[in-house]
């Protein structure tokens, strides 16, 4: 292989490795993390998230999930420490520590992710999101959903500017069999136009699919139906964006 096409090779390699490199090292400094902050506390390894910011990637951004004491497999809750780092040395540069953040019961907490979609909620201002994922446990009445919460850095602090918006609830109760009818509603969250203090609002998106199943001789027939409502607004009031209660999750 001549030596030029060696060489380009190589420089592509190295830069398809750059982003498993910096989720290795992050999830190696998730340990580090919670006992600069939380010295003493459990860290759930399985739970915590990181990953380097897209619209800065001299950042990275974590979710720290610390079991409180008395907790159970079956029967945990969660303080949380959210952070920013700066993703060469580690370095805290930012945080904000939550009581009570996640609450695993009947309605399991299966995933925390981080969500760094362009959320640019003002012109010098860029927000990232934390998913928490729920499920329940009962097969004939199944439930799981998302919520969504935003920060943005303030100082060395940081602000959640939304709380806990579902982006998907889905539910339902059948026999266990076939009857039975099940509803999946999905939102989607978008940047609109500037709105109060150079802040922009956040229009909500809502569709609702319904699924009813009735037996038909050795069948099970489904029927499905979709709606949507019409987008809902949200304003900035100056330190954050209000969520609805009919949009407010667990």
């Amino acid at each position: 292989m001549p030596r030029s096409i060696a060489l380009r090779s190589l420089a592509l390699f190295a830069a398809l490795s750059l982003p498993l490199l910096a989720h290795a090292d992050c999830r190696d400094r998730l340990a580090g993390w919670a006992n600069t902050l939380q010295p003493g506390r459990t860290l759930d390894t399985d739970v915590a998230s990181c990953k380097a910011w897209p619209a800065n990637p001299a950042l990275t951004l974590a979710v720290l999930p610390l079991p409180q004491k008395g907790s159970t497999d079956d029967d945990k809750v969660y303080d949380a420490e959210i952070l920013v780092a700066d993703s060469q040395t580690g370095k805290i540069a930012a945080h904000r520590f939550e009581t009570s953040a996640f609450v695993s019961d009947a309605v399991m907490l299966r995933s925390v992710t981080l969500d760094t979609a362009p959320w640019r909620l003002a012109s010098q201002t860029q927000a990232f999101g934390v998913r928490a994922r729920y499920e329940g446990a009962s097969r004939v009445n199944p439930f799981s959903q998302t919520v969504l919460s935003l920060y943005v850095i303030d100082g060395t602090t940081l602000r959640k500017v939304v709380d806990k918006l579902a982006t998907q609830t889905s539910g339902g109760e059948w026999d266990g069999n076939c009857a039975g009818s099940f509803s999946d509603t999905s939102r989607g969250i978008s940047v609109g136009p500037a709105g109060k203090n150079g802040y922009a609002k956040l229009v909500v998106s809502e569709k609702t699919v319904t699924t009813t199943n009735k037996p038909a001789r050795h069948d099970c027939a489904s029927k499905e139906s979709t709606s949507k409502r019409p987008n809902i607004t949200i304003d900035y009031d100056g330190e954050r964006y209000p969520v609805p209660k009919a949009l407010s999750g667990s």
